[in-house]
This record gives C-alpha cells, structure tokens and sequence, in this order.
C-alpha cells in the first residue's frame, strides 16, 4: 500500500492510524501542502486525486486510488476486518458511523486549510478572525460530540467500549489540531480522557504529525 499524505493533515491522521491498528504496512508518499504552491494541486498529483486533497491511497497496482478518509478506513475494514474498527450490532455500526461523520463532515470540512487560506487570502479577513473561526465551528463541534458520549451508556475507555474504532480515528486528530490553534477544551472531560487514552497506544502515537517523516 501506499499513502499520499500529509503530516498535519488530520484526514491522512485518521488513515495512519487505521492502518496502524490494523498493523497494516503502508510506504509513505509526502505530498507537502504549502511547498511549491501546494504539491497537492500539481497536475501529477491530481490524476492520483482530482479533488487535489489528502489522504489518497492506492492499493492495488493498476486500480485508481481510492480518497476520502472515512471511504478508506471503510475499504480498510472490509479488506482486513481484524482487528475491527466497527462493531457487530446494526445500531452500534450507526453510533460510531455518526460520531465519525460529525467530525470528518461537520467540524473538519470548514476548517481545513483550503478555507482558512480562503478566509484569509481572498476575503482578506485577519489571522485573529481567522482563529476565531476555527474555534468557534471546532469547539461547537466538540462539544455536541462530548454530550453525546457523557449520556451514552456505551461510551468507555474509547468512544464505544474499550477497544478503538473509526471514531477515535477521527477523534484524535480533530483535539490534536483543535490543541494547536488553542481551542478550548477544559469543558470536555470525557473527550480529553479517551483522547489520552488512545495516544498511550502506539497506533495513535505513531501517527502522530511530529512522527512522520515529512515532518522536519
């Protein structure tokens, strides 16, 4: 396998660790998202991906390559089902579906560094507005997501039990960027505890930005 990605982007984060909890080796393909005008946007690059995004990733020698995060992790899952990153039940499938997508389709999409740049380059709107933006839509994110597992009697030492799924894939990197551009997150505890929790797992640490290769 190979994996087009980028060290902060947090959908390629979501990837790495899939990958990692399903002790998948992968090679590396940096594509670095500010050098040379963005590598994304190259046109070498965008017959990989069209959309000109991270993560992409190719599998299967001839076959396209397959993008967006949770699309992978889902392929991930059906081609290499152990360990799982989804539980058995139907309604349970759904609960962890749902915690993931309110990340990777609510809180990421308008923050992403194609938006800020945006905000910032064409409307001309200042680096102060701009974090402020950021937080804003992250910490009313999070916080919807921190009630629905406070009230959820399924919510363990993970987002659902006691063993890691696609939500906490998803988890991980939203707090580790939501950290970065200094969030507050003090109202979270049951966020902050799982996400502590993963990062004393090598799948999680291992795919942390500062760990990867693309990253001096």
């Amino acid at each position: 396998m190979k994996l087009y990605s980028y060290f902060r982007s947090s959908a390629s984060f979501r990837v790495r660790i899939a990958l990692n909890l399903k002790g998948l080796p992968y090679e590396l393909a940096p594509v670095h998202l500010l050098k040379d005008g963005g590598q994304q946007l190259t046109a070498e690059y965008r017959k990989i991906n069209a959309d000109g995004l991270v993560p992409a990733l190719a599998d299967e020698e001839g076959a396209p390559a397959l993008t967006q995060s949770l699309a992978i992790i889902e392929y991930l899952e059906e081609t290499h089902p152990q360990p799982p990153l989804l539980p058995q039940g139907a309604l349970d499938r759904a609960h962890v579906r749902s915690l993931a997508l309110a990340i990777a389709c609510d809180i990421h999409p308008i923050n992403n560094l194609r938006v800020l740049r945006y905000l910032k380059h064409e409307l001309e709107v200042s680096d102060e507005a701009k974090d402020n933006w950021y937080r804003h839509w992250c910490e009313q994110g999070l916080r919807a997501i921190e009630t629905t597992l406070a009230r959820d009697a399924r919510t363990g030492k993970f987002c659902f039990g006691d063993t890691p799924t696609m939500a906490d894939c998803c988890l991980v990197p939203q707090i580790y960027n939501a950290r970065r551009l200094n969030s507050n997150l003090a109202d979270m505890p049951f966020i902050n505890r799982i996400n502590e929790h993963c990062l004393t797992l090598e799948a999680f640490s291992k795919a942390l930005p500062e760990n990867q290769p693309d990253a001096a």
